[in-house]
Formats: structure tokens, sequence, C-alpha cells
């Protein structure tokens, strides 16, 4: 993705959840939900490429270069996502010192 869209910073590829189950934002999804993604064809263990049926829990993180978290948003409800403007004034808070 940061190749595709050149972007001039890093962007966390998860494969396996691995970063998400460290920090706890990961989820199994209970088995009346993996019928029903069964049966829209969304087969999480094919995506995933294991038969955890984990998802993780959709976030936005801003860590400044000494690896301090700076702004943390996490909601289950994966339509409800963090304003930008609100990571706008984090990064500007950062490049101010």
């Amino acid at each position: 993705m940061a190749e595709k869209n050149e972007l001039a910073f890093e962007v966390l590829s998860d494969p396996g959840n691995r970063v998400a189950r460290d920090y706890k934002l990961v989820f199994s999804l209970p088995d009346a939900l993996r019928t029903l993604y069964a049966q829209i064809g969304a087969d999480l263990t094919e995506y995933n490429g294991d038969e955890s049926w984990e998802l993780p829990m959709p976030g936005t993180f801003v860590i400044d270069q000494e690896g301090t978290v700076r702004l943390a948003f996490v909601d289950a409800d994966y339509t409800k996502r963090l304003e930008a403007q609100a990571i706008i004034d984090c990064l500007e808070g950062l490049t101010k010192g």
C-alpha cells in the first residue's frame, strides 16, 4: 500500500494479526458469523491464511519518532472512524515540538 500510493510514512502490514494480537486488538468471529461470512463468500481462512477466523479491531494510531503513542482510536464498530482533523491536529502538534 505504501509503495502503491507513494506514501512518505511507514504502514504496518500485519499478516496473521500478530501485532493486533500482541496489543489485544483482535477478536474471533463466533460460529454464527462464520456461517454468515461463508454464505456471502467472505472466507476469512483464505484471506487471513490461517484457520483462526480472527479480525483486527479497526484503529488509528499516531506514533512519534521515539515510539510513543501520541494518538489512539479503536472502536469495535468498523463504521466509526476517527475524524481526519483529529489526526491532522495531532500531527501538527508533533511538528511544533
